[in-house]
Order: C-alpha cells, then structure tokens, then sequence
C-alpha cells in the first residue's frame, strides 16, 4: 500500500508538531510553503496561530482558491484552532470568513485569551474510550453547526471537536500532546476517501 502524504500549511503556527504527530501514525507528513505543493499531498492539516494573520497569508500568496478546489474535490482537510476559523462558513464575531468550506459558525478566543489557556480532558468516543487532553490557548469554539455537521466532542456544553464529510476540525491542539490518536483518525479519513 501507498504511504500517504499529509501536507501542514506552513504559514504560522505549530507545523512541526503536526509533522511529527502525522510520522508518529507512521505517515509522511510535509510542510507547505507554496500553493503548487498541495498537489503533491494526499491531505492537509491547517494549523493553529492567528486566524487574521494566516489568512491575509494564505490570500497574500495564493492559498484560497486552490485549497477550496482540492477540498471541494474531496482532498480531506484538518483544522486545528485557527484552522477551525478559516474553514468556517461563519465567524460570530465579525471576522471575515476565509475559506468558508465547513458549515459550522465560530467564536474567536471563545474561552478567553493567552492568560486563560487551560487543558482538561475530553471525550471523544470515535478514537476510543480514554480520555484525550485538549489543550486550548485562546480557543474558539462552535457556535451553531449545518445540517451535514457531526459534533465529536463537547467541552462545558460548547462544540470543540466536529466533522463534516471530509473535514475535521477540533478547538484544541492535539498536535502538543504526546497522543496521536486524532492524527491517526484523520489518516483513517483519508483511507476512506
């Protein structure tokens, strides 16, 4: 079998971690500085940071139009935090909407800003029955979602953790623990795909 590759856009934020989270589960993971490397992916992880700063990146050199086609052509996407922002189809607070690929709306630093960062564990039934630490660090969260919309995890009432198709987002960032068992689901996505 094929091993897959699993680009990490490589604009802003923790794209090493995911690299080694993604070659923890066994799969290449590569970083992506340029638009015309996403066609040499199976699959992308959009990380965390500065929704505002990422996405005025990703328009500056070309990003959108591209990761939109492939997405809308099936290629699975992985949202973490900031990632979580730029797929939404809305943003509460009157962000802009970037790629507005997954029908979910969000709140920006929902749970407050660098000062209230916190972990606490969640559950999350689809990769199985332990607890998985999330980490949040000015995290958002997802206000209401879309018909086509599965809700994977929930932290005090508030949507953390969600699937549409071939999209995953989660609030948190499971690329700063030592479990893999995200990165790996998102892998099984892509085999199914």
């Amino acid at each position: 079998m094929v091993k897959k590759n699993i680009g990490v856009l490589s604009l802003q934020g923790a794209v090493r971690e995911h690299i080694h989270m993604i070659e923890s589960c066994g799969t290449r993971g590569t970083p992506i500085k340029r638009p015309d490397e996403l066609f040499c992916i199976d699959a992308l992880i959009i990380p965390g940071g500065e929704s505002t700063t990422i996405g005025k990146l990703m328009l500056k050199y070309g990003f959108m139009d591209t990761i939109r086609q492939l997405c809308e052509e099936g290629m699975p996407v992985y949202g973490t935090c900031a990632g979580l922002i730029l797929l939404a189809k809305k943003i509460k607070d009157g962000d802009r909407t970037w790629l507005g690929l997954m029908d979910v709306e969000v709140r920006r630093n929902a749970f407050g800003r660098q000062r209230e960062s916190f972990e606490t564990n969640l559950d999350i039934p689809d990769i199985g029955k332990d607890p998985f630490a999330g980490v949040f660090i000015r995290a958002p969260w997802v206000e209401s979602i879309g018909k086509d919309v599965r809700v994977m995890s929930k932290f005090e009432d508030k949507i953390v953790m969600a699937c549409q198709g071939r999209i995953l987002v989660t609030a948190f960032h499971p690329e700063l623990t030592g479990d893999n068992r995200i990165h790996n689901y998102f892998i099984e996505m892509i085999k199914k795909s």
